[in-house]
């Protein structure tokens, strides 16, 4: 397929392989990483136009990122999918960003570190929250490629799009429950749907970087279907990272990994004081220190298929292969001072 090119400026740390295959999300349709091109492709909803977009960088690290499209753009389209390029690879996180965080934990220096994929959008980012909360991820994979091939829509070489605010929100509970596999989440998904299609005075709130973490944090409470998990996702995805979502996974790290014993609720609490230190960076140290064992146990992320490794991360398969391994993260850094 010959694909009309521009290309987009990152960092000059940027890499795509490595701040890409960071986080969760990129294993989810309608992203596809391609694992022997190393390259990004998905479909993106440009107001009413569907555009397939393939995402390079060829020279390697800090050198212009290759932006391929399925169709010629407009000067207006073509601002508005650098957009939503900008922010699902986080484009907006410069050098001095990430020098600030690899101050706080220098862990991650060496690797450069420190972004974290995700969406084109907040509405996909929290779509995909809702559907991780109280499912194996085998299923938050199922429920974001059937949501993708049965209300999104496809650009002109085949890819994906993820469904709009306003497709959703259109969209039968019955379809979303019987099609889709969402479950309990139906009626959740298409309320969301139509607060975002009609940007409610709560999404404003969101939406709005001068918002602060103690406010964002109640808004996004008193959306449907967000608890304290899917408040703290979604507050990093907006790039607010004091909180952490902890769950079964951070249970398990906290006895696998870091040795805690006791309760569920008591891992918890001592996850969570272990990270506090790290204050404003302190899902990032949390989120790193995991991923790195996950890479101990899968290989680097970078060679994740999303289809076979991709859907390997559930609790027992994690644990067998950690049984076997007997990995241990990076040594922690001294904790900092508050303030610092």
């Amino acid at each position: 397929m010959s694909l009309p090119f521009s290309s987009l400026i990152p960092p000059k740390d940027y890499s795509l392989a490595r701040d890409v295959c960071s986080y969760g999300y990129f294993l989810l349709a309608p992203n596809r990483w391609n694992v022997q091109e190393q390259s990004l492709s998905r479909a993106l909803t440009l107001d009413k136009h569907i555009v397939g977009v393939v995402i390079t960088q060829p020279k390697g690290k800090g050198t212009p990122l290759r932006i391929g499209t399925d169709r010629a753009l407009s000067k207006q389209h073509k601002a508005l999918a650098e957009e939503q390029i900008r922010r699902m690879l986080r484009l907006d996180e410069d050098e001095a960003h990430v020098r600030a965080f690899h101050k706080v934990d220098p862990r991650w220096k060496r690797t450069g570190r420190a972004r974290l994929f995700r969406s084109p959008t907040l509405f996909e980012d929290v779509l995909k929250t809702v559907t991780s909360c109280n499912v194996t991820w085998p299923g938050t994979v199922q429920m974001n490629r059937r949501l993708c091939e049965v209300v999104g829509r496809a650009s002109p070489s085949g890819l994906l799009t993820f469904p709009t605010s306003a497709q959703l929100a259109r969209t039968r509970p019955e379809t979303l429950r019987s099609r889709c596999r969402v479950g309990y989440r139906d009626l959740r998904i298409i309320e969301l749907s139509r607060m975002f299609a009609k940007r409610v005075p709560e999404v404003r709130i969101i939406e709005d970087p001068a918002t602060s973490d103690d406010l964002l944090h109640e808004t996004l409470l008193s959306l449907p279907g967000v608890g304290p998990y899917a408040a703290a996702n979604i507050m990093q995805l907006l790039g607010r990272y004091s909180r952490l979502p902890l769950d079964s996974e951070s249970v398990r790290h906290g006895r696998s990994v870091l040795g805690y014993k006791g309760s569920s609720k008591q891992i918890m609490r001592r996850v969570h004081d272990h990270f506090a230190p790290f204050e404003s960076h302190a899902f990032r140290s949390y989120w790193f220190e995991m991923w790195v064992h996950y890479e101990k146990l899968q290989g680097p992320a970078h060679t994740w298929e999303r289809d076979t490794t991709g859907t390997m991360f559930t609790a027992s398969q994690l644990k067998k292969l950690a049984e076997a391994a007997g990995h241990k993260p990076p040594k922690a850094p001294k904790r900092p001072a508050p303030g610092k």
